[in-house]
């Protein structure tokens, strides 16, 4: 089926790092806002590293300000069958200037091998700039264990502790 990516991205002025997906899955799209599905784990590895509790939107969104994360996915339009990122194809990118262009993004990261796919093959050359490649937090990258996907996406809470407002 052919989906469009139907919310903002996610950031302000002071956003300092750039977290990229590929494209948001059915629940997110119901839900309009990254990473709702309750299987994804996201949230879970910001709440650990942060020490901190993430249930309700207006938690994350103040989270995110804090922590000065600006989020958002590589792919504005795309055929896509369900939430199944190896199944995207005719992609429309998304136009990453608008972020990058009213912040001053340190930073990087893709979300998984398909964002970064993505992102290189569409966002690269137009941006300039490098990112930097994590595991996914789907559940679909069952070979990742929460403890070792913690242990990789650190490189978040390294990349923000001289930008942050939060302890």
């Amino acid at each position: 089926m052919f989906a469009t990516h139907e919310f903002a991205p996610f950031y302000d002025g002071d956003s300092k790092i750039l977290i990229l997906g590929s494209f948001p899955s059915v629940k997110s799209r119901e839900d309009g806002f990254y990473y709702a599905h309750k299987s994804n784990r996201f949230w879970p590895l910001m709440e650990k590293m942060f020490s901190t509790s993430l249930k309700s939107r207006e938690e994350k969104i103040s989270f995110l300000q804090s922590r000065h994360i600006a989020l958002w996915d590589v792919v504005s339009e795309c055929e896509i069958d369900s939430s199944s990122d190896s199944s995207i194809r005719s992609v429309v990118p998304t136009n990453l200037s608008l972020i990058l262009s009213a912040a001053n993004i340190e930073c990087i990261f893709v979300n998984g091998n398909k964002a970064y796919e993505l992102y290189q093959k569409y966002q690269r050359e137009k941006t300039g700039r490098k990112a930097f490649k994590l595991p996914s937090t789907s559940a679909a990258n069952a070979s990742f264990s929460f403890s070792r996907l913690l242990e990789k996406w650190m490189v978040i809470r390294t990349s923000l502790d001289p930008f942050s407002d939060s302890p």
